[in-house]
């Protein structure tokens, strides 16, 4: 796990709810849990706050860190992808986008593929991707105002079932990704019970439960999200994420419990020493 990303979620599943802020010396002590220096936590949020994804203000001889708004609104679209998943019968409609971006613009084709990926579209082919969900408002607001990126948005049906799990079956690689959620299931499932029978200290579920997202975390790039009617017989997903939903609630109290130690005690002290 990546200090970087480390920090993203500290605030994302724990400081959001203390405020929104955190000392350094607070952070430095819920990163020492993950086994990450107190010198690499000063290079860190340094950048982030030069990249524009922290806030920070004095308190004193104290410097007090925030998510800035931009930050906030991406860590709330991850968690949006990360926690839900579509619910209800599929109403049979492809969402098609249709791009043209010129050769010299790969950045930007590149941009754009990854924003399609995000919102659940695969590719059919080299410049049309596809959806059975209703996002396509979604990439045009995204790149609203790029002139070099030409979008156009259709909405589709095929001739039947058996086309729709084949175009499932081309537009992603379903059998990779089926396999990568049993993978996941095989490492945290025997965990299950060792969850719920609380065998671990308020540290080791914090280190826990952050592992567990940071494992989890890529699926929303890579899954769809597609609807019952177009998923493989024996579909390890909806299973798998189950399971992360589980041992995610497990671990959430000894994981605050641990957050509220470790800053609690720093403002303590900082109060003391006032």
């Amino acid at each position: 796990m990546k200090a970087r990303s480390l920090v993203f979620d500290l605030f994302g599943d724990y400081l959001r709810y203390r405020g929104g802020e955190v000392r350094l010396r607070g952070l430095v002590a819920l990163m020492e849990c993950f086994g990450v220096p107190e010198s690499t936590v000063r290079v860190v949020v340094t950048r982030l706050r030069k990249e524009g994804w922290l806030a920070s203000r004095r308190d004193g001889r104290e410097t007090v860190y925030s998510l800035t708004d931009e930050a906030w609104a991406l860590l709330d679209e991850g968690r949006s992808r990360i926690f839900q998943r579509m619910a209800g019968p599929w109403d049979g409609q492809w969402h098609m986008v249709i791009y043209s971006v010129p050769e010299t613009e790969r950045g930007l084709r590149e941009q754009l593929r990854k924003k399609l990926a995000w919102l659940g579209f695969g590719p059919l082919s080299a410049s049309v991707w596809i959806s059975p969900h209703d996002r396509g408002q979604q990439v045009l607001d995204a790149f609203e105002g790029v002139s070099a990126v030409q979008l156009d948005v259709f909405r589709s049906r095929s001739p039947n079932a058996e086309a729709d799990r084949d175009i499932a079956a081309r537009a992603w690689d379903l059998g990779e990704l089926d396999h990568d959620y049993a993978q996941l299931l095989e490492a945290y499932e025997p965990r299950l019970d060792r969850y719920r029978r609380g065998r671990l200290s308020d540290a080791e579920a914090l280190v826990e439960r952050m592992r567990l997202v940071h494992d989890y975390r890529h699926f929303p790039f890579r899954d769809p999200d597609l609807p019952l009617e177009l998923l493989p017989a024996g579909w390890s997903g909806r299973r798998a994420h189950d399971v992360f939903l589980e041992a995610h609630g497990l671990l959430r109290e000894p994981a605050e419990r641990c957050v509220d130690t470790l800053v609690d005690r720093v403002t303590a002290s900082t109060a003391e020493a006032g």
